[in-house]
């Protein structure tokens, strides 16, 4: 009897310490696994096309569902007002005061490629540090020479897309670049807008990449190119728009075959880009990804088409090119079921230069470079006393009206304009930078123009001089 019950004891103990592991293993399990991230970038969408910053007339069911069940930041920056520097920011967690790439080609001193080099770091060669299997899918924009920018050197293992800015101005492409390889896309004629949309096959690449890389972490860069110039998109998507007694909006086609009506192309292609993004949401609910993904949403630089009549830049002044609050603040949300609180709105102010080190923070990993940005990872998990703070924003543009520089600190926005008086604004009061009180504030504005020259270091390509477009 004395056996059995050492026996049963001994049966009885193995069985709780059984049990007890099983229980604990999916616990370490589910902690351990490093979250996959992905971030879709539109291209110059504005701060108020999107519904849940405002918009009334473009409908974004799908995007605006990320909102209602993620965190919308209502401070968030892009890296500058036009497409090149700005997506640079976002891949290397550095502004254009310290980028290699301040500008787009044409803009530069002496019209070299504006490329990222071998010496950058991106978020990509980050995450591969830490386990991650990286892919880009649309436009990249950082490989113009064709040399040292190219994906694959650059941290990803997976490349399909646009290399240069201007191969991404077309819908119908006469090709498309996967990987080092240029594919032929011999059924295509942009300006019959004939063939594949350029678009419709990023989104289909994106849930392809999601289906074979369900298994690993991965971080998936999702640079549309919609709703950037030339405005075109197939009728189902201009469908829902028509005999709504808009104005029409007549378009010249030059080097932009576009579609005859700006309004209706361009309602159209908003509404196209939020359907992918329901087709890739849906995606991640069918792998059973949704509840380990995070999943950003935001834009490149302010809007480059509207004039008024869609408000897409919401409340804000300025647009694309532009350093006034329509050009550089993006609409932001982001999504992480389980994980962000659904329904959340954060008044966090952060940057494109910020992504790489929430990326690091969440695989584990510290930035091995010298950057500019600070993790928002303690705001997107409601935490913001835990979360740093930014001492100042800086940013600067060359094109057209250039050069311009301006620098937030605080509230306080300082804005200096080539051979114009310097501008700074209250942006606590005055959000839609309206009154200029430069002259009642002598001494924040002494303490933004010392600023400016010393936070930037000098770029030969990029000097702060006037110039025209090389080419």
């Amino acid at each position: 009897m004395k056996r059995l019950k050492n026996v049963l004891v001994t049966v009885t103990a193995a069985t709780i310490l059984l049990l007890f592991g099983l229980a604990l293993r999916p616990m370490e399990t589910t902690k351990a696994k490093k979250p996959n991230i992905i971030f879709i970038l539109a291209d110059d969408l504005g701060y108020g096309d999107v519904g849940f910053n405002g918009q009334t007339k473009i409908k974004t069911p799908n995007i605006d569902q990320l909102a209602r069940e993620g965190m919308v930041f209502r401070q968030h920056y892009c890296g500058t007002a036009v497409c090149g520097p700005s997506r640079a920011a976002l891949m290397t967690g550095i502004h254009t005061a310290h980028a290699t790439v301040r500008e787009l080609s044409e803009w530069g001193l002496n019209g070299k490629p504006a490329d990222l080099t071998p010496s950058d770091v991106t978020v990509a060669k980050e995450l591969k540090r830490a386990g991650y299997t990286t892919g880009i899918i649309g436009k990249w924009g950082l490989d113009e020479g064709g040399t040292t920018g190219n994906t694959l050197t650059q941290g990803f293992d997976y490349f399909y897309g646009f290399k240069t800015h201007r191969e991404a101005h077309h819908y119908y492409p006469e090709y498309i670049w996967k990987n080092k390889d240029k594919i032929p896309l011999p059924n295509n004629n942009c300006a019959e807008k004939r063939g594949t949309y350029s678009n419709d096959t990023f989104a289909e690449e994106a849930q392809t990449f999601i289906q074979q890389h369900r298994s690993e972490p991965f971080f998936l860069y999702l640079p549309f190119t919609l709703p950037h110039n030339e405005l075109t998109v197939p009728a189902d998507s201009r469908q829902p728009y028509e005999n709504l007694g808009w104005p029409k909006q007549p378009m010249q086609v030059a080097h932009y075959h576009h579609d005859p009506d700006g309004n209706l192309a361009y309602a159209g292609m908003v509404s196209r880009l939020d359907r992918y993004v329901g087709q890739l949401m849906a995606e991640l609910i069918k792998q059973h990804l949704d509840e380990n993904t995070l999943v950003i949403f935001s834009s490149d630089n302010g809007p480059g088409y509207d004039k008024g009549f869609f408000d897409s830049n919401g409340p804000f002044r300025g647009g694309k090119l532009q350093l006034y609050e329509g050009g550089i603040r993006a609409p932001f949300v982001a999504r992480w079921s389980g994980t962000i609180k659904p329904g959340t709105v954060s008044d966090h102010a952060s940057a494109f230069w910020d992504f790489l080190p929430t990326a690091c923070e969440l695989a584990g990993v510290q930035p091995s470079a010298k950057i500019d940005g600070i993790s928002y990872v303690s705001a997107l998990l409601g935490k913001p006393k835990s979360q740093k703070e930014h001492d100042y924003f800086y940013w600067e543009i060359n094109e057209r009206e250039g050069p311009i520089q301006a620098v937030r600190m605080g509230p306080w926005k300082g804005i200096k304009l080539y051979e114009k008086p310097f501008e700074l604004y209250n942006l606590q009061d005055d959000i839609a930078e309206k009154n200029n009180v430069a002259d009642k504030h002598p001494d924040v504005v002494a303490k933004i123009r010392t600023m400016m020259t010393q936070i930037r270091t000098d770029n030969p390509e990029f000097p702060l001089t006037k110039r025209k477009a090389l080419y």
